[in-house]
């Protein structure tokens, strides 16, 4: 492990005394007290330009020309592209060691953040909009301490965040955050498997995805988390091969492979999405998310990685 990476962990502190319950509990009542947050931002057609962009989509929807501008206001924004707005405004001296913001962390040593899962649901009748003021307000619902499968310590954290425009409420997105004790140790890196058949589907799209991608995305949704450009943080303190492909982006790619299948030329919105990470997916290294239509409107989704791990679930439903 590096100098300069030790250094950066042998600064922070372990609250020894405390259990988890404790700082689940003290964390909970902190935030709640101060009741929920709240931003008003202009949905600005440029950085859904960028976004497309980055996924290398050349159009918003299979009957758009390539997007040689921004997209104009009253366009729809597509089904998870709210994540590239009201990105984290914290900051560098407010960001952790590992780059992530602590403005909503439990204390130490409860800081490494991890996006775990959730669920969105749309708003019938009310799509968010380029050129909609919205707001977004972020209530904290939970923190409950669990164990893994090995005797780990973590704190789950449930949160959900409304977005409104003038027409009112548009969708719900609930999080689930996992907070897991700072690395102090030398940990042993993780090295591939052997690769395997990846499955087949009626409905399957093939990612890999290059260290610019993830920048660019890091980049446009302001997020700082070193596993996701750092590669000596990432193999040197995480204990992973490669870059982490972002939890959102996979979401993204999930929600856009769905309205993909949807009727040529629509714009495509679910009922809901409900999906859990459960495997990291690497950088350089190819991966396949498999859609499934199980009638009465509902797909079942798996991202499967090189070695036949599941990287993240999701159940999606129609209107």
């Amino acid at each position: 492990m590096s100098f300069q990476i030790r250094r950066l962990l042998s600064a922070s502190t372990r609250n020894i005394g405390n259990t988890s319950s404790q700082i689940a509990s003290e964390f909970l009542t902190r935030v709640q007290y101060n009741g929920p947050l709240s931003s008003s931002q202009l949905l600005d057609g440029n950085q859904l330009q960028r976004l497309s962009q980055t996924l290398n989509r050349a159009n918003l929807s299979p009957d758009q020309p390539f997007l040689t501008q921004a997209p104009p206001n009253g366009t729809p924004v597509p089904a998870g592209y709210h994540l590239a707005y009201f990105t984290p405004s914290a900051l560098e001296s407010g960001l952790g060691s590992d780059g992530s913001d602590r403005l909503v962390n439990p204390k130490a040593p409860f800081t490494r953040r991890m996006w775990a899962g959730g669920e969105i649901t749309w708003m019938p009748g009310n799509l968010l909009k380029v050129g909609d003021i919205v707001t977004e307000s972020t209530k904290f619902l939970s923190a409950v301490p669990k164990k893994t499968r090995l005797g780990e310590e973590m704190i789950i954290v449930g949160l959900e965040k409304s977005f409104e425009n003038d027409q009112g409420l548009a969708l719900v997105d609930r999080r689930d955050w996992v907070f897991r004790p700072e690395i102090t140790d030398t940990v042993s890196l993780s090295h591939a498997g052997a690769a395997v058949p990846f499955p087949e589907g009626s409905h399957i799209r093939d990612f890999i995805h290059t260290p610019v991608s993830l920048f660019r995305f890091s980049a446009l949704t302001f997020n700082a988390h070193k596993i996701h450009y750092s590669l000596p943080w990432c193999r040197e303190v995480e204990g992973h091969r490669n870059l982490v492909v972002h939890g959102p982006l996979n979401l993204i790619q999930i929600l856009d492979l769905w309205r993909d299948t949807r009727p040529k030329g629509s714009f495509a919105f679910p009922k809901s999405i409900k999906y859990r990470a459960s495997s990291p997916v690497y950088a350089e290294e190819p991966y396949r998310i498999v859609l499934k239509d199980n009638g009465d409107g509902q797909h079942d989704v798996k991202i499967w990685t090189r070695e036949g791990k599941v990287g993240m679930t999701a159940t999606i439903q129609a209107f």
